[in-house]
């Protein structure tokens, strides 16, 4: 894709235009080249862009939505839609929500799983108490309100669960999963004055969803994280970054892989994750 001209600002009459935010991004980061080279693949762009409106139209007149698709290998961003209709001002179209801080919900969980499968803590079928806890004046409780008594590890991340994680992060230390996205190239933003606690398992913090994609695509990479790169400029690849050791981002792609889908899907097995968080 090739992002030419500037992105006009007025927004009396929608102009059919594809990737805005990223030509945004790109024009304001390079000064006075005609033509900038994106990696982004405008078929997936259109598709994913018609998908992120219709879901917000279909959620409600406040919503918005974003998403980023990388190529694994190599980190490319081959589509970003940074919010699900530049020109709506009421769903504040034009602010890029991939670059913006959000709290990640549950997001995080696999990378503390992953740090705690590292370090011998659990392993997928390692059973582990989903019961009422309290960490001083912490007692952290599941979305659903109930407990699920002794699962296995593995169990515990495809549902979810939030007492599970909470204690596996008190294993592995709240700094250490600081340091390790530090690490990785991501950014964990925490509020003001506040040092990495057990709050961060559940969502207790900001971050990007560019830098949280980038962390996911270091699991589908074996444990090496990768910048995302969006612009075509020539320069070497960056070297990856170490995120989580081999067989335990392994441990964590297959567990988040859940079950088999139906017999009528299409394509193969995804692995997911959700991340439910407030506002």
């Amino acid at each position: 894709m090739q992002a030419k001209g500037a992105v006009g600002s007025q927004l009396r009459k929608p102009m059919p235009i594809l990737a805005p935010h990223s030509s945004d991004a790109a024009m304001a980061a390079i000064k006075d080249t005609p033509v900038i080279r994106l990696t982004l693949d405008s078929s997936l762009q259109k598709t994913l862009e018609a998908l992120a409106r219709d879901r917000a139209i279909a959620q409600g007149p406040n919503i918005s939505v974003a998403m980023i698709a990388v190529d694994n290998d190599s980190g490319d961003v081959l589509a970003r839609v940074g919010s699900s209709d530049y020109f709506d001002e009421r769903r504040a179209g034009q602010v890029d929500m991939t670059d913006a801080l959000r709290s990640p919900g549950s997001a995080l969980k696999p990378f503390i799983y992953g740090l705690a499968f590292e370090d011998g803590i659990a392993h997928p079928e390692t059973l582990i108490e989903d019961r009422p806890v309290r960490y001083g004046a912490y007692a952290p409780e599941n979305f659903d309100l109930t407990f699920q008594g002794t699962v296995t590890a593995r169990r515990a991340l495809q549902m979810s669960l939030n007492v599970p994680a909470v204690a596996l992060l008190d294993g592995v230390g709240a700094n250490r999963l600081n340091a390790r996205v530090t690490q990785a190239g991501g950014t964990l933003v925490l509020p003001k004055g506040e040092a990495p606690g057990l709050a961060m398992a559940l969502g207790g913090l900001g971050i990007k969803l560019s830098d949280l994609t980038m962390l996911y695509v270091g699991l589908a990479r074996g444990g090496n994280a990768v910048p995302l790169t969006e612009r075509i400029t020539g320069a070497e690849a960056a070297a990856p970054r170490r995120l989580l050791d081999p067989v335990a981002a392994w441990y964590i792609g297959n567990v988040l892989l859940g079950t088999p889908p139906p017999d009528n899907a299409a394509g193969g097995r995804i692995g997911y994750n959700t991340g439910t968080s407030y506002a």
